[in-house]
């Protein structure tokens, strides 16, 4: 029998799969970086005509990136398996060099602090507009997963000392948290607009909700729902909706107070949510002529303002949240919404401070009118009596 000829298919496959092999070995962290990142953007970026930099490299540092130096290596640590696991192919600076770890965590966290175009962000880092692109969509993804841990609901040890700190700075007995909502302004193409996102400014926008300890910090959050829907609509659209009216949060330990006063867990919000036995608002305008009114919602206004501070800090630290953003994708801006929250608590968890001129001076929705609620619950405004009570004899 004569020999088998050789396929000419199965040769140019051979061929191919050579080469193929070839071009998909890419080392998993590149042994020859571009010189140290830092210098050259200092270097670049620190004399920027009308911007106030802090002379101080340190300061600078934090000015640009919302960070300490300290932070910003915990940041990389959280997200540097998966931003070296993926081939980094494409993500080079002018010089051919790969983009170390730390190069795209600060051209990320620069583009989500100063929420300017890709294309600037880009150029005082010496990259082009797509590896801006490709490197924040990457880091979003990337923390989205692996800093989930600093965005929870606190366990009852640490709910107690959040209730304790409430009451020693408001003297609110039993009180778990502030809640609050803003709105992301955001431009849509003709073909995505509709009423639904169209809010009460006529602007077209998307919902953030979240509630807030006494230092701030998010211990939940709800997004991606439309802008042109009410306060109260977005609560009870929340799965802390939910838990809540089935008995499943804010279920902790009945606080009992003086003369057989009793309250049981509560978060207190503004009047554009309803009251609630777990959601506790002000009294009404024309019920503030009696002296005990007037001082709750004293107390109150000084609890709930914690949920409006910490949303001019987010939009005021992160201001892509700030900026009306340029046809966004609406299944990938939640994502964008969350990590910008989870960086927020990662300033507060490792301690470090933000400059004072960083949160927003006005209110974080400026120009936005007060929404009001009717809705009151008989056992929320039971609820409220016995805290107003409590106050005044305190």
């Amino acid at each position: 029998m004569a020999p088998l000829k050789k396929s000419k298919k199965t040769k140019k496959s051979s061929k191919k799969l050579k080469k193929n092999k070839s071009v998909s070995v890419v080392p998993v962290e590149p042994r020859v970086n571009e010189p140290d990142w830092w210098d050259s953007f200092w270097h670049k970026n620190s004399t920027t005509p009308d911007l106030l930099i802090p002379s101080n490299e340190e300061e600078g540092f934090k000015y640009f990136f919302r960070v300490a130096k300290k932070t910003f290596d915990y940041i990389c640590s959280l997200v540097r398996e998966d931003l070296v696991s993926r081939p980094p192919s494409g993500l080079i600076n002018i010089e051919g060099r790969l983009l170390s770890v730390e190069k795209q965590v600060a051209i990320a966290l620069r583009r989500l602090a100063s929420g300017e175009s890709q294309v600037s962000v880009g150029a005082s880092f010496g990259v082009g507009q797509s590896t801006v692109s490709q490197v924040t969509w990457r880091f979003i993804e990337a923390l989205e997963e692996r800093a989930k841990h600093h965005l929870k609901w606190p366990n009852s040890d640490r709910m107690e000392e959040i209730k304790l700190k409430f009451e020693a700075l408001f003297g609110l007995p039993n009180c778990c948290g502030a809640i609050d909502s803003t709105h992301i302004i955001m431009t849509l193409p003709a073909v995505e607009t509709s009423d639904d996102w169209c809010d009460q400014e006529s602007n077209y926008s998307m919902f953030l909700q979240g509630i807030v300890d006494h230092e701030m910090r998010f211990l939940d959050i709800v997004t991606g729902w439309p802008g042109g829907m009410s306060v109260s609509r977005l609560l009870k659209c929340s799965g802390f909706f939910r838990l809540c009216e089935a008995g499943d949060r804010l279920n902790g330990s009945i606080r009992t107070l003086s003369e057989g006063l009793e309250t049981r867990e509560f978060i207190v919000g503004g009047g554009a949510y309803p009251l609630l036995p777990w959601l506790i608002t002000p009294y009404e305008n024309d019920n503030l002529s009696s002296s005990i009114c007037t001082n709750f919602n004293a107390k109150h206004e000084d609890a709930r303002s914690l949920g409006v501070r910490a949303f001019s800090q987010l939009k005021g630290s992160w201001r892509i949240l700030n900026k009306v953003m340029w046809r966004p994708d609406k299944r990938k801006l939640p994502s964008i919404i969350l990590v910008c929250c989870l960086l927020h608590n990662i300033i507060i968890d490792n301690g470090d401070q933000l400059h004072p001129d960083v949160a927003l001076s006005g209110h974080h929705d400026s120009g936005y009118g007060e929404q009001c609620c009717k809705q009151i619950d008989p056992m929320g405004e039971t609820v409220r009596e016995t805290l107003a009570k409590y106050l005044l004899q305190k």
